[in-house]
């Protein structure tokens, strides 16, 4: 195991030294780095859009289950699992890609705090490393907001490009939540979907907390990542359409139903159903 990650922070240091030899700056090596990585999890992320709408679209299903098997809460969660299984959904499908990457955000940890050990020893970042020049619009990547706030004080001048940095990784977290979050159907209820959807809304909280105390080069991982996977997200939109939409337009409108009028009037009364023909059938 020790090898597995031992190799995982070799590569991620390879990674970053191959970006940093093309344009000497640790800022743009690790945005570098970030698009590699998004891209290898393409099908990841292209397989969460498409959960998140097969979620929706049985939402209907759910709903039957739950009348039909009112109070038997064990054969529900039974008959929707067997749902999930045959439509081939996860409700916890939209989370996925980022759990894949948390081996390689602690790997970025790793190689930001001992880059001697992760960086190949012909590396210039390494040398840039060593003379402490790991710096990106103004910011030392090397530190942690937290550090900075501790050292320069919260409202200092030198604190503010650390604390945007952190406020654009929660905002673009939760822009990116909310663009993959289907449209709320008022007409149907699913506690699964739902818990999942509050779980996506307290995530980019979760990485802001994170972010204030973990190195801001993984801040910087963390913002482009973000932008990133919103651009797949509206790719795949324009490809399939937008989750909950099976058609990708609008949802779809009630029809009217056969033989009602549309204006708004009620029906005419069908011959023989006044009040004193049906007592004499019934006679």
């Amino acid at each position: 195991m020790s090898e597995i990650w031992n190799g995982l922070q070799a590569l991620l240091g390879t990674i970053l030294s191959f970006f940093y030899d093309l344009v000497p700056n640790y800022g743009i090596a690790i945005i570098g780095l970030t698009i590699v990585v998004n891209l290898l999890v393409f099908p990841l992320t292209l397989k969460q859009v498409r959960s998140t709408r097969a979620m929706q679209e049985i939402q209907p299903e759910m709903e039957r289950l739950r009348r039909e098997y009112k109070g038997d809460q064990e054969t529900i969660n039974q008959k929707v699992m067997e749902l999930y299984r045959e439509r081939g959904v996860s409700p916890f499908g939209c989370v996925l890609p980022l759990l894949v990457q948390m081996p390689v955000w602690f790997a970025l940890f790793r190689v930001l705090r001992d880059p001697a050990n992760s960086l190949p020893s012909d590396s210039e970042l390494l040398v840039a490393a060593s003379e402490g020049a790991l710096r990106f619009l103004t910011m030392d990547l090397d530190l942690a907001p937290s550090e900075v706030v501790s050292s320069q004080g919260l409202f200092a001048v030198a604190t503010v490009p650390y604390l945007l940095l952190v406020g654009f990784v929660i905002l673009t977290g939760y822009l990116q939540q909310k663009l993959l979050s289907p449209p709320k159907q008022s007409n149907v209820s699913n506690p699964q979907a739902e818990a999942v959807q509050r779980m996506t809304k307290i995530l980019p909280l979760m990485f802001g907390v994170i972010s204030y105390i973990w190195p801001s080069g993984l801040n910087l991982y963390f913002a482009t990542s973000n932008v990133f996977r919103t651009g797949q997200q509206l790719l795949i939109f324009k490809i399939d359409g937008r989750p909950g939409t099976p058609d990708g337009g609008k949802p779809a409108t009630k029809e009217p139903d056969e033989g009602k009028p549309d204006n708004g009037t009620k029906p005419p009364r069908p011959q023989g159903s006044t009040k004193k023909q049906r007592r004499r059938r019934r006679r």
